[in-house]
């Protein structure tokens, strides 16, 4: 999965601004200039304030209209169902919870994968699940770990890990805690921001699991081959069902622009995720992504009753 976090980039321009505005001019009068640059700040800080409250009010506005819709993924046997599907394209088996203490370097250039979901060392993941399971348990047995895992975030670099880190999460995998952390940021990253972001979209609980598989291998980055920049290439080419769309014809245009970037990142890559299961539940017109459901995955069949 590639990093985390990278929306948080989007607040730099307004602080860039703030500074710009504040510096002051060697011509002008001291006093006159320390007034400018206390009404420049009092603008920015207004401006930001301002700002902060149109974004509350309309997550406030989402929340109100989420609330209002069906669960859809986020219905408790869907939700187990996703993690199937998922699994069956991350570590061959629908039998998620047997990867917890899963960890390998797939050749894939993001360091260790691990765990439930893929976390990998080198995008940031995998080091933001041990920092905040450090945080709630210090004595931990990969905390350890922490300044050789900061120190390759970004590369696919083993520095500092061979000595130990790959045994040491395997132990770690056997403790309850470690694997609610596992599952906490599963949810907390992927799963609860791209079921949201879908339900907003107007995509049933079939549309919800397409956004929440490409969260999960592109990540929730906003570059043109991370999940926000694949949505929006979709936008650009069919309306969504919130814009008043065909929901098929929306899921078929971001199928096809995310199977685009899985082609143009891996040449040669399987994309048996997108052409064999999602494509075929959308084909048949299981848009509740209802049960039986059977398809394939690396040329193996599965089956949910």
């Amino acid at each position: 999965m590639k990093r985390a976090g990278v929306l948080l980039l989007g607040a730099l321009p307004v602080i860039a601004a703030g500074v710009y505005f504040a510096v002051p001019d060697d011509s002008a009068d001291p006093a006159d200039t320390a007034a400018a640059s206390s009404s420049s700040s009092a603008t920015a800080r207004s401006d930001r304030d301002d700002a902060k409250d149109r974004a509350e009010r309309e997550r406030e506005a989402d929340d109100a209209l989420i609330a209002d819709l069906p669960p859809g993924l986020a219905a408790p046997a869907k939700k187990e169902l996703a993690q199937q599907l998922v699994s069956s394209a991350e570590n061959s088996t629908t039998k998620w919870r047997t990867a917890y203490g899963s960890i390998e370097d797939v050749g894939d250039g993001d360091g260790y994968t691990a765990g439930i979901i893929g976390f990998c060392t080198g995008t940031h993941d995998l080091l933001m699940l041990v920092e905040r399971y450090t945080e709630d348990h210090p004595d931990n047995g990969l905390a350890e770990y922490l300044p050789a895992l900061r120190e390759v975030d970004g590369s696919d670099s083993h520095e500092g890990l061979d000595s130990g880190f790959t045994a040491a999460w395997k132990a770690e995998a056997e403790v309850p805690a470690f694997r609610a952390a596992q599952e906490a940021e599963r949810d907390r990253v992927y799963f609860e921001p791209a079921v949201r972001l879908a339900k907003l979209d107007g995509l049933g609980t079939l549309g919800q699991f397409v956004y929440y598989d490409a969260m999960v291998f592109h990540g929730p980055d906003t570059d043109a081959e991370g999940f926000y920049g694949l949505r929006e290439r979709a936008m650009a080419e069919a309306r969504t069902p919130g814009q008043g769309g065909s929901e098929k014809a929306y899921l078929e245009t971001f199928l096809d622009v995310r199977k685009q970037a899985m082609e143009a990142k891996r040449p040669g890559i399987d994309t048996s995720r997108v052409d064999t299961a999602q494509r075929r539940f959308l084909t048949a017109g299981n848009l509740k992504l209802a049960t039986p459901l059977v398809w394939e995955m690396y040329g193996d069949t599965y089956r949910v009753p």
